[in-house]
């Protein structure tokens, strides 16, 4: 993927938090009243709701990994797939196919949506 900003947000920098496991500086790209919704999990709301959300997930898991493969944006929308590789406590690993779906205003991250199957995960 070459061009991985819009909207004043650059998405490769955004996926970087993430694999550090770094929610303070990955709250530093999302709207303070943003909407964020994980997989099939209930959608929250607002900095508060995202960092519970996000710690609990992280929590879950040893490491994470994000191959970022397209960025499609048009307007205030931006969609980004490609394919996560989750380390679990016990050290093996698996890599799983995620779709997400962002609206951006002011720079910021006002809409996050994981769109991905985690069952896998957690599967014996």
């Amino acid at each position: 993927m070459t061009d991985s900003s819009h909207g004043g947000v650059d998405f490769r920098k955004l996926f970087v938090s993430i694999d550090a496991m770094d929610t303070e500086r990955f709250l530093g790209f999302i709207a303070p009243d943003a909407q964020f919704r994980f997989g099939s999990t209930p959608a929250v709301r607002g900095h508060a709701g995202i960092r519970a959300a996000v710690e609990d997930f992280f929590s879950s898991i040893a490491a994470l990994s994000h191959e970022l493969q397209r960025l499609v944006a048009e307007g205030d929308s931006a969609v980004c797939e490609g394919e996560v590789t989750y380390t679990r406590h016990d050290g093996s690993t698996i890599t799983l196919p995620f779709c997400n779906v962002f609206e951006v205003k002011d720079g910021l991250i006002s809409l996050y949506r994981i769109y991905i199957d985690v069952a896998p995960l957690y599967a014996a």
